[in-house]
């Protein structure tokens, strides 16, 4: 048995440039192929799976179009919610409440931290919905004793499902470390952290792991890390988590200065394939202004679909000696007498 463990799909974002929409819309949908052609038992969406509470109306046709293509293939789904799919304001219904009647023909909501069984099978899957720092976290630790109970006594896999940052997977997140979450889950299927990231630690049942989104998140810098999801095979006693890597548009990282820009670019642009436009970033170093690249975007919006620069001035460090500072104090002298007079210059 084995099952595809997707997050932060953010389906809706970049509105404001349609080619990059429908890069997250083409991102989803391989992996829901890729899923199918594996041949897995169900699919958990661990959170984001919308990068609003309001997505647009394409963004709510592809999830149900995918869904019922897992449906079809006989294939279960289950998701949580995470902060990006909760309205801000208490008064708004959650989208998926709003289509519940067709949504619960193709998947199942499991934020409610109710445990439940696939199908016949002894696998237990315990999901929560996005918490807030504060009261609310502090209230799902309380949960976790009784839900860890659960697991403990469970023949079988167990899965616990949540969209929270910890903070050992990366050093802004603090919901909670490691060791506080449920001892006794056999796979961990995590989201929120915009990073790969994989580990078993021997205080855990099973791997903790965090896919990471599946595309370039609107607000995050453009990089050529990979993105994917796993397929996790519970066959065995053990959870063992394969990475799949869905093929992206093309994306590059340059590190440059103003004077070599233009030969590195054309460079490039001689690799690139004519079917797919690129992202690219530029970091440039002995930056003095943008006159110095000013010529260059032409060629940059030509080529690339989108690109963004981060700029590094050029720091130069000069000697100084004894003499340098008696002329710099006989300069101040100067400029003070001229401005307030000679005797205040004095006491300067």
């Amino acid at each position: 048995m084995k099952f595809a463990h997707i997050s932060d799909t953010h389906l809706g974002q970049y509105r404001s440039k349609i080619d990059r929409e429908n890069d997250t819309y083409d991102a989803f949908s391989q992996a829901i192929a890729k899923s199918i052609e594996a041949k897995v038992d169900f699919v958990i969406l661990s959170g984001d799976i919308f990068d609003k509470s309001k997505p647009p109306n394409k963004a709510i046709v592809l999830l149900m179009q995918q869904l019922k293509l897992l449906k079809q293939n006989s294939i279960e789904t289950y998701f949580i919610l995470g902060d990006h799919d909760q309205p801000k304001q208490s008064r708004e219904k959650p989208i998926h409440s709003i289509f519940k009647e067709n949504l619960a023909n193709v998947a199942h909501h499991i934020g409610e931290g109710e445990p439940i069984t696939f199908k016949d099978s002894n696998v237990l899957l315990v999901g929560f919905d996005h918490q807030e720092r504060g009261v609310d976290v502090e209230e799902l630790k309380k949960k976790f004793q009784g839900i860890d109970s659960v697991a403990k006594e469970h023949k079988g896999h167990s899965i616990l499902v949540l969209h929270q940052g910890i903070t050992e997977a990366h050093e802004f997140a603090d919901d909670f470390n490691a060791n506080e979450l449920p001892k006794n889950f056999t796979y961990y299927a995590l989201g929120d952290i915009h990073a790969k990231f994989e580990k078993k630690y021997d205080f855990l049942g099973g791997p903790l792991t965090y896919p990471g989104p599946i595309e370039i998140s609107s607000k995050d810098p453009i990089s050529e890390v990979a993105r994917g999801f796993y397929i996790v095979d519970i066959s065995g006693d053990e959870a063992i988590p394969n990475w799949i890597e869905l093929k992206l548009r093309p994306r590059f990282v340059i590190e440059t200065t103003p004077a070599e820009l233009h030969e590195k670019i054309n460079e490039l642009i001689s690799k690139i394939e004519p079917n797919q436009k690129p992202l690219l970033r530029l970091i440039i170093s002995d930056f003095n202004g943008w006159d110095e690249i000013r010529a260059e975007t032409e060629l940059l919006n030509e080529h690339f679909l989108d690109w963004t620069y981060k700029t590094e001035k050029s720091e130069q460090q000069f000697p100084i000696t004894v003499a340098d500072f008696e002329d710099i104090h006989e300069k101040f002298r100067e400029l003070a007498t001229k401005n307030v007079g000679s005797e205040l210059a004095e006491l300067a």
